[in-house]
């Protein structure tokens, strides 16, 4: 998290920046929140989107009004282990969403943090569940695993 090109990143907070990247999606002057301080996830994330000059804001399911702090974002990464739990409340108008969770509902249906259907109109770009990050963050393990393996043998 240092910056140091030697070392892997958590797989799937790269994926939420590759994602990211992929559709051009400008993350400096911007204020994005991190819904989720996980190790894996919320925090290493916010620090990568730092070093990219975004202003972050790590909130979780306890933090006071996240509803109010959400809604101000301009992203919003969704984080938190709660599905359905982020709906349009939490998002202004134009945010680009991410949707990192992955939970099930009471039917046993995949679905993400993110109220996916009750988000749509407001957000300008959200990431489906499943089919999203989870995707993006099995290529990346596998391009980090290839990476690996060609360092290895490079030392002969």
């Amino acid at each position: 998290m240092k910056g140091d090109k030697r070392r892997f990143s958590p797989c799937t907070a790269r994926a939420v920046v590759e994602i990211l990247d992929y559709y051009s999606i400008e993350t400096a002057r911007k204020h994005a929140v991190v819904i989720g301080r996980s190790l894996v996830v919320g925090k290493p994330l916010s620090l990568m989107l730092t070093a990219r000059d975004a202003t972050v804001t790590v909130c979780h399911t306890k933090t006071p009004d996240l509803k109010a702090t959400s809604k101000r974002a301009d992203i919003v990464i969704a984080a938190a282990g709660r599905g359905r739990m982020v709906n349009s409340d939490y998002i202004k108008e134009g945010a680009v969403v991410v949707d990192v969770g992955i939970n099930t509902d009471e039917n046993g249906k995949l679905c993400g943090d993110v109220d996916y259907t009750d988000i749509q109109g407001t957000a300008s770009a959200v990431t489906p569940v499943p089919g999203g990050v989870g995707a993006v963050t099995t290529a990346v393990l596998a391009a980090q695993v290839i990476e690996a393996a060609e360092r290895l043998g490079s030392r002969g």
